[in-house]
């Protein structure tokens, strides 16, 4: 087998992979769904070399809301539940993301829209700027948004307090 051949493999298995684990997920996240007595659909994706999955409702996301929680606190626990039920049946570790009512995916453009005002903040001043603390996946956003500003950035601190520091040039 060429070296070619075999990356192709490895990029066909890791997608099977990584859909198997949304069919998981999606399994797990319908059970609590029925538990919870909450409608709504389910949508599977791979993204960025992970599985994407999303709680939508065509009524009133109000009800899904519940499971979004203040500040995203609850989605994040079903977020790490989901995972674990996914290494329980896998046993490998999951990167999944789980978005909620679309809660994610409004929370990620915000974030780029921050990290990009730093981006030009810095810019301007030539000085460093620090952000509030952040969680993992919101400092990734804002690290991807200040990379496609042409800056750099670092986080530093310690969880629950970490934070991105948005660098000059």
């Amino acid at each position: 087998m060429t070296e070619g051949t075999t990356s192709a493999a490895e990029g066909g298995d890791t997608l099977t992979r990584l859909e198997q684990e949304g069919e998981i997920a999606a399994d797990y996240l319908e059970g609590l769904l029925d538990i919870a007595d909450l409608d709504g659909d389910i949508d599977m994706d791979v993204e960025a070399d992970r599985a994407s999955v999303s709680i939508i409702s065509d009524s009133s996301s109000r009800d899904l809301q519940k499971l979004v929680g203040r500040d995203g606190e609850v989605l994040e626990a079903l977020q790490e539940l989901t995972r674990l039920a996914v290494h329980r049946e896998t046993g490998d570790r999951s990167r999944l993301m789980l978005d909620i009512a679309g809660f994610r995916a409004k929370k990620r453009s915000e974030l780029a829209q921050l990290g990009a005002q730093a981006a030009d903040e810095v810019k301007t001043s030539g000085k460093p700027v620090k952000l509030d603390p952040m969680t993992p996946f919101e400092r990734k956003v804002v690290h991807d948004a200040v990379a496609a500003a042409g800056l750099r950035s670092e986080s530093e601190g310690e969880e629950p307090q970490r934070f991105v520091v948005v660098l000059p040039a």
